[in-house]
């Protein structure tokens, strides 16, 4: 059997490349075969217990079967856009980000004469971490999965705070840089409006911890004595 493995961030460093083409591969093979048979080959690669396996934009469980010719992504533990209408922020909307955020824009964005809260969350880099002085951040995304697991996100939030088009109605902005991201400077920025506080709260707090657990977005903190990907666990 033949695979294209894609890796990201810490993977991709150890490798020394963002794609590893392996064949002569035993058969059968499920997802967590693949990581022994790549703990076998590339040692380099560090432990993959908490690697998760993505086949076009969607995680896999371990258990998920393979067969030759595919290509599968590799995604260690994690730390697009659309018009600013009124259905497409009912949905959610999400946006990469290369240049700085600005958050009064954010929030203007989700304003709405029907809305009498806004909510904002904006995450920005601390000075230190670890015990060591942080001089900036460093994001990578798998931009072809960002947008389509956000939406995900959105989703899951519109059904689990029961969102109607009414009293419990909703409109969400989240932005998230990439690149290089300066001590103090947004890294993150999640606007939503709602005609009431509660819900508003709540779905804002929902989406960066959703955003967290599952966005295929990754840190690497610089110090002045070194560098760390956050979340690393080997």
């Amino acid at each position: 059997m033949k695979l294209e493995v894609q890796l990201f961030a810490s993977l991709r460093e150890r490798a020394g490349r963002s794609v590893l083409a392996l064949d002569a591969l035993p058969e059968p093979l499920d997802v967590a075969g693949l990581k022994r048979e790549l703990a076998r080959r590339h040692p380099e690669l560090g432990e993959l217990g908490f690697v998760r396996g993505v086949i076009g934009t969607s995680y896999v469980s371990d258990s998920t079967p393979l067969c030759t010719g595919m290509s599968i992504a590799l995604l260690p533990p994690v730390s697009g856009g659309a018009p600013d209408s009124g259905p497409a922020l009912s949905r959610g909307v999400f946006e990469l980000c290369a240049a700085p955020l600005d958050t009064a824009l954010a929030q203007r964005r989700v304003q709405d004469t029907s809305c009498g809260a806004v909510c904002m969350f904006t995450g920005t880099t601390r000075d230190h971490h670890r015990g060591k002085q942080v001089v900036k951040l460093e994001y990578e995304a798998f931009d072809a999965m960002t947008g389509p697991e956000m939406a995900r996100i959105f989703d899951r939030c519109r059904r689990e705070l029961e969102v109607d088009d009414g009293a419990r109605a909703v409109r969400m902005l989240v932005q998230h840089r990439v690149g290089t991201v300066g001590v103090g400077e947004p890294s993150v920025v999640i606007a939503v409006a709602s005609p009431h506080r509660d819900l508003a709260l709540r779905a804002a707090r929902f989406l960066i911890d959703e955003l967290k657990a599952s966005l295929p977005i990754w840190k690497k903190e610089h110090y002045h004595d070194g560098e760390h990907w956050v979340g690393e666990r080997s």
